[in-house]
């Protein structure tokens, strides 16, 4: 009886070696370009901005920054007197008087007849060299300045209105010179009058004038008023 052929069935042996698959043709390293390394197969980390410098923090709100010390206190310094010994208890400070300030005077020789001209001169250069109109007080010895006859004939209540006004140059005599009040500069002119009138008149300029005293008129009449009533 014949026997069916068997089919081989092939048996693998771990001890035979298995065939080579042929390799894949190697490119350069050239051609392929720089190859980028792996670090532990993690991505490689994006580098992180330098943080700048940190502004300063605001204050917080109910609790208020610390306190500088207030200046010490600045004093004026005043004039003071030596103090004198109260009845009891410690000295009072008292108060020195201002001190009286003299005017400076100053003379242009003039005869009578050209007092009233010296005196309007002088007036001329004090305007011109800044004085205000309103600081010129001129009193006249003997016959009035035109500008006291014209505003006088308006009547003396509108005449010393502009006195008080103390707006412009006020001109008046020897007889109502009294009621003028003080001016930084007075001009004197002496153009005539009975002779008493000088000596009257000088020293009352004198007490009126705050700064400048100016006389027009004769020196030696002027130095001997100046000498003794002045």
């Amino acid at each position: 009886m014949c026997h069916p052929l068997a089919r081989a069935v092939p048996t693998f042996d771990k001890y035979q070696l298995m065939p080579l698959i042929p390799e894949e043709p190697q490119i350069h390293e050239s051609a392929q370009g720089p190859r980028a390394t792996p670090a532990s197969g993690r991505n490689a980390p994006t580098p992180r901005p330098v943080p700048g410098p940190r502004p300063a923090a605001p204050p917080r709100p109910g609790r208020p920054g610390p306190l500088r010390p207030a200046p010490p206190m600045q004093r004026t310094p005043r004039d003071v007197a030596v103090a004198k010994p109260g009845p009891s208890g410690p000295a009072t400070p008292v108060a020195a008087a201002p001190a009286a300030v003299t005017p400076q005077i100053q003379l242009i020789p003039a005869s009578a007849e050209g007092a009233l001209d010296a005196a309007e001169e002088a007036v001329d250069l004090l305007l011109d060299s800044g004085r205000a109109p309103g600081d010129v007080l001129v009193i006249t010895t003997g016959e009035q300045h035109p500008w006291a006859v014209h505003e006088l004939s308006f009547g003396e209540a509108s005449y010393w209105a502009q006195h008080d006004a103390a707006d412009d140059v006020f001109y008046t005599e020897v007889a109502m010179a009294s009621r003028a009040a003080a001016r930084p500069v007075v001009v004197v002119a002496v153009n005539g009058g009975p002779d008493s009138a000088a000596a009257e008149v000088l020293p009352l300029a004198h007490a009126r004038a705050g700064a400048l005293l100016i006389v027009c008129g004769d020196p030696q009449q002027i130095n001997s008023v100046l000498g003794t009533g002045v």
